[in-house]
């Protein structure tokens, strides 16, 4: 099969400027204001996604509101083309890492929320602030605002343009709080039911920080390490059998967070470089200091390069913790991989990413560089597990003259609507190249 010219025509650069022309900063701006102000914590984005619906509508794409429970909901939208050319799905998750009320995010994200962390949109300047507004609803927004700019364009497309922005695409279980139930409301749920309910396109370009464009990403393991102890009191402990469970597993996650790097450095090649987090401890009771646990449950995050199966994972993971009980065989533990989610990769001649680095050297009017080292997964792998050739392209970080220095959280909370605008021309420029040409043949 022939693969599509991914540089633009002039009929097509004349497409992409009229398109251009129509994305401001000023609709930006509202788009990311108004989904920041809707909170959507995973497994309860519902609002927003409806929200979503409404403005796809309003743009003139046939959009619907996908719910999947009474509090989780995608939206999806398409613009239909002629049925000669190819679809492109424009994706980006809705949900926010963390929840914007203090009685679920303190004080595990500090002594208070700031500002950022406060599912309500301010504006300085060129920057909104605000739960969510660069990562996802900023880039959320840039996929919406695309669309409308193609569809007000009116741009003869010959493939559809379809729109996902998707529920549960935070790395997270289910929350428990405020009468949820379902666990499997994170991890790319949202993600894998747009698909599965039939919003299937030839190619993905998912909207996630980074201004690159990668074709490959990190996928996680999680595992749960049980440290065993005896449960005693501190007046017995001089008297009874003793053995510590907290204080053998401080000696575990010593041992993995050195073991860590080490496997970082086997794992580091192509676009990834995949890391390991000891996430949470667990064990005791904090009302009743007098006495030990007879458990310390440990939680760890791996990232897994595209090269590793979960399997491969797992037994290097073995092959450590068996390393760690042979040094110091008075800790006794047991453990299990509770999560999977398989790293992927696009071929770098595919399509989609082609056309997303013509756009971005468009834009910057250099060759593309694409950034290296990344040990962060999204929604990309469920849609390239799926069978979707997939790029991924984002915002950059902020910069010196945003309102809050960059830090994590920040990072995630504060979008530049110049950075904004960008995206938006390069998801545009994409969906051109793709979605107005003739589809190729065997």
């Amino acid at each position: 099969m022939t693969p599509p010219t991914t540089r633009l025509t002039e009929r097509q650069q004349a497409w992409a400027e009229a398109a251009w022309k129509l994305i401001t900063p000023e609709r930006l701006t509202e788009l990311v204001v108004g989904m920041v102000d809707i909170p959507s914590p995973t497994g309860e984005e519902a609002e927003l996604a409806r929200w979503l619906t409404t403005t796809l509508d309003h743009a003139g794409l046939d959009a619907h509101y996908q719910a999947i429970d009474d509090r989780q909901g995608n939206a999806v939208a398409r613009l239909r083309g002629d049925g000669s050319g190819e679809d492109l799905l424009l994706y980006a998750p809705i949900d926010t890492l963390t929840v914007g009320d203090p009685e679920e995010d303190v004080p595990w994200v500090g002594p208070e929320l700031r500002a950022d962390l406060r599912p309500r949109a301010e504006v300085h300047g060129h920057h909104v602030l605000g739960l969510g507004a660069s990562n996802p609803k900023g880039h959320g927004a840039a996929v919406v605002a695309a669309a409308e700019a193609i569809a007000r364009a009116r741009i003869p497309l010959r493939g559809d343009l379809v729109v996902g922005l998707g529920a549960g695409g935070m790395p997270t279980n289910g929350r428990t709080t405020r009468g949820l139930t379902r666990h499997n409301t994170g991890q790319g749920n949202g993600c894998s039911f747009l698909l599965e309910q039939g919003w299937w396109a030839d190619h993905a370009l998912i909207a996630k920080p980074g201004w690159a464009v990668s074709w490959e990403e990190v996928g996680l393991c999680w595992f749960e390490i049980r440290v065993r102890g005896t449960y005693t009191y501190v007046g017995s402990r001089h008297r009874m059998p003793y053995r510590n469970a907290i204080a053998h597993a401080a000696t575990v996650i010593d041992a993995l967070e050195r073991w860590f790097p080490e496997y970082t450095a086997r794992h580091t090649d192509g676009l990834v470089a995949p890391q390991g987090i000891v996430s949470s401890v667990e064990g005791g009771w904090p009302r009743m200091a007098a006495v030990t646990p007879a458990l310390c449950r440990i939680m760890v995050d791996l990232r897994t390069s595209p090269r590793s199966t979960p399997a491969d994972v797992r037994r290097e993971f073995a092959a450590a913790v068996d390393a760690i009980t042979a040094a110091h065989p008075e800790i006794e533990l047991d453990w299990d991989m509770v999560l999977s989610i398989p790293g992927t990769h696009t071929p770098e001649d595919a399509p989609v990413v082609a056309a997303a680095k013509a756009a971005w050297e468009e834009s910057t009017g250099r060759p593309h560089q694409p950034i290296v080292a990344n040990s962060g997964a999204t929604d990309a792998n469920i849609l390239r597990s799926r069978g979707l050739p997939t790029a991924r392209i984002g915002m950059d970080r902020i910069g010196p003259d945003a309102p809050l220095p960059l830090d994590f959280p920040s990072g995630m909370n504060v979008v530049d609507i110049r950075e904004a605008h960008r995206l938006t021309r390069t998801l545009v420029h994409t969906a051109i190249a793709l979605c107005t040409q003739e589809r190729s043949t065997p």
